[in-house]
């Protein structure tokens, strides 16, 4: 074990457990146990929102399986995971004030909090829940396989070791401190993935002799490497245009990002959060797969392109400092394993236990319901990832497609339409999750229909009902509460 890589690792799991046992005590004062744990209470500025917005949606696919993509793609890979830099803006533009205001209005902990008293049907609220137990258990598997490679490469030691050191780590903090934890946690990691990847990005194009010597070793081993078409011209400008749905404005329908939208102070955070998180997801996202595409000239034949940036890290840097960045993307796995861990746990203990199982359950069984169905979702997540896919990215990926199709309009319209019903919003979530699960089978076997990734299509399928639906079976048109986002709930 190359002790130089691993002790700057363990200082920094030191300090994340510190912070949650520290969250812990902090959660025994709290008025409110729910909006604590699951919320953090609702008091964090812009940086904080704006790096735990980062560091949540910065996963295993954004250090490990894009820079992996791009490794084998080139710089095609690159030019589309580009589309992600307005990431955090759309979400807090578009949700922004209106969102917050009405979740404080609900008193709402979680997004099925908002689905429920806007929409008032028990069908949508268990639609949502189901949708996201689902679909974020593909991308919680894909974030422990990410946790394991990361761990396996820099100690050696097999990948089921590395993925139980990864998932006990996880569970200790989040378990213990929940939604506060997660976004202080968040908070120091989106700095460390920022400073990271300029300092690894720059160690590369040293290591590499420079950019022109980089781009002509590209070029030397195949051309399209430096085209926006890929290495095989799978690329085309259809398939990429469909990932401004998928990872660009389509991010509005994911959950654990849309949550964030509920937690900020006031809308001065709020602003400052849309320019910082801008900012630094443009920095990562740019530099972690320019690093990725250009590890192809400085390593070249690596078996398994998720693990090129730890192995990059471990060639062109010295063993203390590869293990200080490589915090990074560390950083990155874990603090989407948090967010996406309280968000199932969320699913299953205020939208299914409290709304229809036991409504008047004392808050000393919630929190021990809450505690340990983190417990078991970070368990069943551990089984999941024994297993891991050749490129986990799309593992991920996979699971954004599934999540958009089915939240993103009953979340906006459902802010922004007077109109919007609940006949609307359950034949949209189950047109949307019902076609992309069909599309993506169908490209899966036969190659992306009509050229575009499978999210594309049921997206609009799912506006389309929407509004046929709340149209034809027309209810009383919805009132939108008043109210200063300025003014604590």
């Amino acid at each position: 074990m190359n002790w130089a890589v691993v002790i700057p690792l363990l200082i920094f799991l030191a300090i994340i457990f510190l912070i949650g046992f520290w969250s812990s005590k902090k959660l025994s004062e709290a008025e409110g146990f729910l909006s604590d744990y699951f919320l953090g209470s609702r008091e964090f500025g812009g940086l904080v929102l704006a790096m735990t917005m980062v560091a949540t949606y910065g996963s295993a696919s954004s250090f490990l399986g894009g820079p992996g993509a791009a490794y084998s793609k080139g710089f095609g890979w690159a030019l589309l995971a580009m589309t992600q830099v307005a990431t955090g803006y759309f979400v807090l533009l578009v949700l922004g004030k209106k969102f917050a205001i009405v979740a404080r209005r609900y008193n709402a902990v979680t997004l099925m909090d908002f689905l429920k008293e806007r929409y008032q049907s028990a069908t949508v609220v268990l639609l949502a829940a189901f949708s996201t137990i689902v679909f974020l258990f593909s991308a919680m598997a894909a974030q422990w396989v990410g946790g394991a490679y990361l761990i396996q490469s820099l100690t050696g030691i097999s990948y089921i070791g590395a993925l139980f050191i990864f998932t006990l780590s996880v569970l200790i903090y989040v378990t213990v401190g929940g939604f506060r934890a997660v976004v202080i946690t968040d908070t120091i990691q989106g700095i460390v993935m920022f400073i990271g990847t300029l300092l690894l990005l720059g160690a590369v194009i040293v290591a590499g002799g420079g950019l022109s010597n980089l781009f002509a070793d590209l070029m030397e081993i195949n051309p399209n490497l430096v085209t926006p078409f890929g290495d095989d011209g799978s690329l085309s400008a259809s398939y990429v245009s469909s990932y401004w749905i998928l990872v660009g404005v389509g991010v509005i329908g994911l959950p654990q990002i849309a949550v964030r939208a509920m937690s900020y102070k006031d809308s001065k955070s709020m602003h400052r959060a849309i320019l910082i998180g801008t900012v630094v997801v443009g920095v990562i996202m740019l530099g972690m797969h320019m690093i990725g595409a250009f590890g192809q000239p400085i390593l070249p034949g690596i078996d398994e392109p998720d693990k090129v940036i730890p192995e990059l890290a471990l060639e062109v840097l010295p063993p203390w400092l590869a293990g200080i960045l490589l915090a990074a993307p560390l950083a990155a796995i874990m603090s989407t394993v948090d967010s996406l861990l309280l968000l199932v746990s969320s699913s299953v203990v205020k939208d299914v236990y409290i709304n229809y199982i036991k409504p008047d359950a004392p808050e000393r069984n919630v929190k021990m319901v809450s505690m340990g169905v983190t417990g078991i979702v970070g368990v069943v997540a551990f089984l999941l990832a024994i297993s891991p896919p050749d490129l986990l990215i799309f593992l991920n990926l996979f699971a954004f497609g599934g999540l958009q199709s089915a939240f993103i309009w009953p979340i906006v319209l459902g802010l922004y339409w007077s109109g919007a019903n609940k006949k609307g919003a359950i034949a949209s979530m189950i047109v949307g999750i019902s076609s992309y699960v069909i599309n993506d089978r169908y490209n899966e076997m036969y190659g992306d229909f009509l050229g575009v990734h499978a999210v594309t299509i049921p997206v609009f399928l799912s506006l389309i009902f929407f509004v046929i639906f709340s149209l034809i079976l027309k209810e009383k048109p919805y009132e939108f509460p008043k109210q200063n986002i300025n003014k604590k709930a």
